[in-house]
């Protein structure tokens, strides 16, 4: 029988992970190398294990997904994940796979020992080219942080030192994709075309209302069904499924306002939704990942009570039959103002509109239409496995 050979002093090391103390360790390695960082929002440990748990996150029914740490002299150094989603829609081009969850030192060894980890695991199952990052999903957080280090991410978005895409580009991956956050300042007011046009009214037919908190899981499975219509051909796009719905029902749930979540109705059909989101990370920023023994006392007092003073639109859309008609062109100018005026009546400050394609200009007129600004730019790369 052979016996594994001992690492040397200095040697970098990537193995599985496969229990759940290293499933702690993978999510702890990015809280470690940005212990520093003043702008880094540790995560809360409870939501990133069930995120990261096949039992727990419906992402995985239809996905395969491995983690890896890298360890060097007893410590953990870094980490990567590679995942094939079942349901990524093929652009024509050779068979694609994902990677993601990327943290490490700044190193090129650490950096080139855990993408040929995951590189080869992709290799071995037919993919030809490497595409992310993605945490897991393009419906998650996506990207690396390329611009806008300078502040702190909002709820569900990414934070990255700057180092990590100049060490992914070293090893032979290309950007292929830009997307933006927008922020918008509440007490800027709208310009003056678009508060003129608002300031009209909805037109005939169309009807604006609030999330009915007591119809509440339909009106998440109807805005699940405008969001797959809406984004069906947005690069990349996958779809939702009905166990991710009710998986997103069930996490929004503490924190929606309904005074933040607006439908829009055409002729009686429901044709268009906005949700904004309070800013978790604002309320999480001192619990270093952790609830217990007090946080959730913080947390529901921050979201509840004091209040956050910065939120995020991460969910709009109008169904695709209404974009191009007059009325349906109206309805996010409409939507925004709506939420806009309340979000203001509740104290917020900032709101981000995030994530937007770069390529995504009818998305990217709409918000600049309304003084919006890109303040923060994630990437995408690609790399071929052949």
């Amino acid at each position: 029988m052979m016996l594994a050979r001992a690492p040397h002093a200095g040697e970098v090391t990537v193995t599985p992970v496969a229990s759940a103390a290293e499933l702690d360790r993978f999510i702890r390695v990015p809280m470690r190398l940005s212990a520093a960082d003043p702008n880094y929002i540790a995560p809360l440990m409870m939501e990133r294990r069930e995120a990261l748990t096949p039992k727990t996150n419906p992402f995985f029914a239809h996905a395969e997904v491995q983690l890896w740490l890298a360890v060097r002299d007893g410590r953990d150094v870094g980490r990567i994940s590679a995942q094939i989603d079942q349901l990524a829609p093929g652009d024509g081009g050779p068979p694609a796979g994902h990677f993601g969850m990327i943290a490490a030192e700044d190193d090129p060894t650490i950096f080139a020992a855990l993408f040929a980890a995951a590189e080869a695991w992709l290799r071995e199952r037919g993919c030809a080219r490497a595409q992310g990052p993605f945490n897991l999903s393009i419906n998650e957080e996506v990207g690396v942080l390329v611009n806008g280090f300078d502040c702190p991410p909002m709820l569900l978005m990414g934070h990255d030192a700057p180092y990590v895409a100049a060490q992914v580009e070293a090893l032979g991956y290309r950007g292929i994709k830009d997307v933006y956050a927008y922020l918008s300042r509440m007490a800027d007011d709208l310009p003056p075309k678009v508060q003129k046009l608002v300031d009209r009214g909805p037109p005939a037919g169309v009807r604006l209302r609030m999330l009915d908190m007591k119809r509440y899981d339909e009106e998440v499975g109807v805005l699940t069904e405008i969001l797959n219509d809406a984004w069906s051909e947005n690069w990349g796009f996958t779809p939702t499924t009905p166990a991710e719905t009710a998986q997103l029902a069930k996490s929004l749930k503490l924190v929606v306002d309904p005074r933040l979540a607006w439908f829009a109705e055409l002729d009686g059909e429901i044709a268009g939704f906005i949700v904004i989101l309070p800013n978790v990370n604002e309320a999480i920023r001192d619990l270093n990942g952790r609830l217990a023994p007090f946080g959730w006392a913080k947390l529901l007092w921050r979201l509840k009570v004091s209040r956050v003073k910065s939120a995020r639109v991460p969910l709009m859309g109008v169904r695709r039959r209404f974009q191009g008609s007059r009325r349906g062109q109206m309805l996010p100018f409409l939507l925004i103002d709506a939420a806009r005026r309340e979000a203001r009546k509740l104290g917020y400050e900032t709101v981000e509109l995030s994530w937007i394609l770069d390529d995504n200009w009818p998305m990217r007129r709409i918000l600049e239409a309304v003084d919006s600004r890109i303040y923060k730019t994630y990437r995408l790369y690609e790399k071929s496995l052949a």
